[in-house]
């Protein structure tokens, strides 16, 4: 039921300096793949085959990498490196990319809202590439739609994290729901609360699966916390409506988006690989 993910890459990614200065962070790689590629695979692996992916000046890179490079693949025909590109060749062979630019960074409701066109009136997945997470059993995509088709709302993903952490996220609060310990009906949502006003510790990491009319509400949303179009806003007002269900997902999550996620990410992969 769910055919297409967007993903939001305008950031600056400001916090990689001077490393993203001219690549993109969603171009910066956990051993020998970029970030925006894991969270592909893991939208394929949930029958996700449609990338909808909102750009910004400078990320180009994002464009090429999902593309065939002649000249690269002649030089390495039929030599040992071929293989090494096995993985990306089948992504561009069994997915349909598509862009648009979001013209000023104006929030991740703005960069969501800005993927309107490539996505249409239907049900679709956002995917934060900065947020790496790994199941290997279910991805966290696919555990968020089976979650979907039982409640038909929107879905997001989230994580028990330590109180004074609370100013970095979206914080919900809601019941549990149908006798489960992992699945909650959103009552409130609170964009990067101080940790004396958190409603909880349950904080949204990068996953999303959004009913079509979260642009209607984008598009009578003011901005809120710095300035920003932030999609809690837009959230709250459907969970008022009893229409966000929150998942405390199963696996491993890597915030990518810092320094320290992104060398924990490394760490634990290349320990993976060996």
């Amino acid at each position: 039921m769910i055919k297409k993910c967007l993903f939001p890459a305008a950031g600056y990614g400001t916090r990689f300096l001077p490393a993203t200065k001219a690549t993109p962070k969603e171009m910066l790689p956990i051993l020998t793949k970029p970030l925006i590629q894991y969270g592909v695979e893991e939208a394929l692996l949930a029958g996700i085959s449609t990338m909808a992916i909102v750009t910004g000046r400078g990320k180009r890179a994002i464009e090429d990498h999902f593309d065939i490079s002649y000249e690269l693949e002649h030089q390495i025909k039929g030599g040992s490196k071929e293989c090494l590109l096995d993985e990306i060749r089948a992504l561009i062979e069994q997915c349909t990319f598509s862009y648009t630019r979001q013209i000023e960074m104006k929030g991740l409701g703005h960069a969501i809202l800005t993927g309107e066109t490539l996505i249409g009136r239907e049900p679709f997945a956002v995917v934060l590439a900065d947020d790496l997470c790994h199941n290997e059993e279910m991805g966290v995509l696919e555990q968020m739609i089976e979650v979907y088709e039982k409640y038909q709302c929107s879905v997001v993903a989230i994580e028990e994290i330590p109180l004074d952490q609370t100013h970095k996220y979206g914080v919900i609060a809601g019941k549990l729901v149908d006798g489960t310990d992992d699945t909650y009906r959103v009552k409130d949502m609170v964009e990067k609360p101080d940790p004396k006003d958190a409603p909880s510790n349950l904080a949204i990491i990068g996953r999303y699966i959004l009913t079509p009319d979260i642009f209607d509400i984008l598009k009578n949303t003011p901005a809120g916390k710095g300035g920003e179009i932030q999609i809690t806003d837009a959230l709250l007002e459907q969970a008022k409506q009893g229409n966000v269900i929150a998942y405390k997902f199963k696996g491993k999550r890597f915030d990518c988006g810092s320094v320290d996620g992104f060398v924990e990410a490394t760490n634990w992969f290349y320990r993976k690989s060996k």
